[in-house]
């Protein structure tokens, strides 16, 4: 098949791009200039014209990897946040409508829709609270996806991504941690470190896609994309301790960031479902994503 990727400069964009390619014929599409790569697309960052894009090659799949990504900027750039998380959509959507109806859409959409769920595990039907400007406008990209299925016939679906890392990934947690241990051999953490996540290593998110193009419905619908095992602040940074490559303590300062939510844990069934099994566990992963670390410090 004939993959797309838009925002394949990026972290996940990136890593679909070199997995993806072993199967599937794949080009990319960001803002970035690239003057090696045959595949590439590159788009205005101000005014992207995706039309002239499926215009230019057919395609089977367009994944959409592209988008703000920070809780916090969203409150200071509402509107920025908003036209990279919700008008691209639309503006993808209406390209694929327009030129090339018969292509399939995947949207990766952010657990953030959730906000603070009231119970444990998160369905895909459980109601969406989103706490911030960001987690609002993945939501609004997520129902113009439903619209397009239900009133143009456009094969689509919403991808719900929980706490993805790995290499390449210079923001979050893990960054955070690591910037700060940098500098510091004792750090200040926010929250009580009783806050939870459900981590997953980024080629198991490749992996999730791989089995939504083969195996979704492709109707508008949302999937958890996780691993489906909640983990706290505290555990986790207890792990990532015993793993980097430099000693250090740490404390939590006690405080909640305004747009972030308390605890997560995701129900999986559905993308299990699809053929999906994790392959890579969380300390695996931080030992991969230490090993990246160590040789950008080189």
């Amino acid at each position: 098949m004939r993959l797309l990727i838009i925002g394949s400069k990026g972290f996940i964009g990136s890593h679909c791009m070199a997995v993806l390619n072993a199967h599937h014929t794949v080009y990319g599409c960001d803002v970035v200039t690239d003057y090696v790569s045959a595949n590439y697309f590159q788009i205005d960052a101000t005014n992207a014209d995706y039309k002239e894009v499926f215009k230019a090659q057919q395609f089977d799949i367009c994944i959409n990897c592209s988008g703000a990504a920070s809780v916090p900027d969203s409150f200071i750039h509402p509107f920025r946040d908003f036209s990279l998380n919700t008008l691209n959509v639309v503006k993808m959507l209406e390209a694929v409508k327009e030129v090339q109806p018969g292509c399939k859409f995947i949207n990766l959409s952010s657990a953030a829709v959730y906000g603070n769920p009231v119970t444990l595990p998160i369905t895909e039907n459980t109601p969406v609270l989103p706490l911030s400007p960001y987690g609002l406008h993945k939501k609004q990209a997520e129902e113009i996806v439903k619209e397009y299925a239900a009133f143009f016939d456009i094969q689509t679906c919403s991808l719900r991504l929980f706490s993805v890392f790995g290499p390449g990934l210079r923001k979050q947690l893990f960054w955070d941690l690591h910037t700060k241990i940098i500098q510091s051999d004792h750090i200040k953490l926010w929250g009580t470190g009783n806050e939870s996540r459900d981590f997953i290593y980024v080629e198991d998110v490749v992996n999730a896609i791989s089995c939504v193009i083969e195996k979704a419905d492709f109707k508008g619908e949302c999937i958890n994309i996780s691993d489906g095992i909640e983990t706290s602040i505290k555990s986790v940074v207890e792990l990532f301790q015993q793993v980097h490559f430099k000693s250090f303590d740490f404390t939590f300062d006690g405080q909640q960031s305004p747009g972030y939510p308390v605890n997560w844990r995701a129900d999986v069934s559905k993308l299990q479902s699809l053929g999906f099994k994790s392959t890579i566990s969380l300390e695996q992963g931080l030992q991969k994503y230490i090993a990246w670390l160590q040789q950008e410090e080189k």
